[in-house]
């Protein structure tokens, strides 16, 4: 599989991204590590389906130590996300937690075999400054330091995970199989040990369900392993940045949030940042 089209795999797992908030909006009042469950079993489901193809022994090939990282990643970050906003449901919160593409471009210049230029950082961080724009005009409560500082923690888990799953690159995708239905366990556990238990109200709320392990909470993490593997890491990481721009506009499209001359700035600003990315990635190349 050429870099390219991993790339633009990898990206895909951005645009589902992009639908979290509109399903999980949906999905109310499912609280969130019952939620975390029932996505991560149906994206496993997928996962199964998937590995069909190569046959299961393929994940008997993989070592406890990889599965145990994939796990941590999965479950780790969303573990962390979740708190953080429990404890500090801020815009700010949103904010820190939104460092991870910016995280994900710094630490592939550790990465043996890949260059990384100042146009990426520096895309990188207008494009931050463009998610910034999106995050910081929400409301929210007042911040703390404990939650600022799981959010913090979430960013750096998601960064590792990513970036050390270039090192990975001969572990198929299909373990991806076994972090979901892992993370999926734990967050039973952890919804047991944390929250009430409350069911979608409608059909409409099972549709936003099931839509959330088909996309978001499930094949993204696929796809994300294939573009995180084989594709164009900073340029992803860039990329990135287009979710909470997206997630924006398709709330606007629903009705949920109203169009301001914010979204059109932080539009400006990502293309900005991913454009200058992409330019560097492709002097690389070159």
């Amino acid at each position: 599989m050429g870099k390219g089209r991993a790339t633009g795999i990898g990206f895909s797992a951005v645009l589902m991204w992009s639908l979290l908030a509109l399903f999980t909006i949906g999905s109310a009042p499912v609280p969130p590590f019952l939620l975390n469950a029932l996505c991560f079993g149906i994206g496993g489901s997928i996962g199964l389906i998937w590995t069909l193809r190569q046959g299961f022994g393929v994940l008997r090939g993989v070592g406890w130590k990889v599965y145990a990282f994939g796990t941590v990643g999965l479950f780790g970050y969303h573990f962390l996300y979740f708190t953080a906003f429990r404890l500090s449901p801020s815009a700010e919160t949103g904010l820190i937690a939104y460092l991870w593409p910016l995280f994900i471009v710094l630490f592939s210049g550790l990465l043996p075999g890949e260059r990384l230029r100042a146009a990426h950082v520096i895309g990188a961080l207008i494009a931050f400054a463009g998610a910034a724009v999106i995050v910081l005009g929400r409301e929210g409560a007042a911040s703390s330091t404990a939650g600022l500082t799981l959010a913090f923690l979430c960013a750096l888990v998601w960064a590792g995970y990513s970036v050390l799953s270039r090192r990975l690159g001969d572990v198929p995708t299909e373990s991806v199989t076994v972090f979901c239905l892992a993370t999926a366990a734990l967050s039973v556990a952890a919804h047991l040990a944390l929250e009430e238990t409350l069911w979608p109200e409608d059909s409409l709320g099972w549709a936003a369900v099931l839509a959330l392990g088909l996309g978001p909470v499930g094949a993204a993490f696929f796809t994300w392993d294939i573009g995180m593997k084989k594709g164009d890491i900073q340029l992803l990481g860039v990329a990135s940045y287009a979710a909470p721009l997206l997630s924006t506009l398709a709330l606007v499209a629903a009705g949920i949030a109203r169009p301001t001359w914010t979204i059109a700035l932080a539009a400006v600003l990502i293309t900005a940042g991913a454009a200058l990315a992409a330019r560097a990635s492709a002097r690389v190349r070159c």
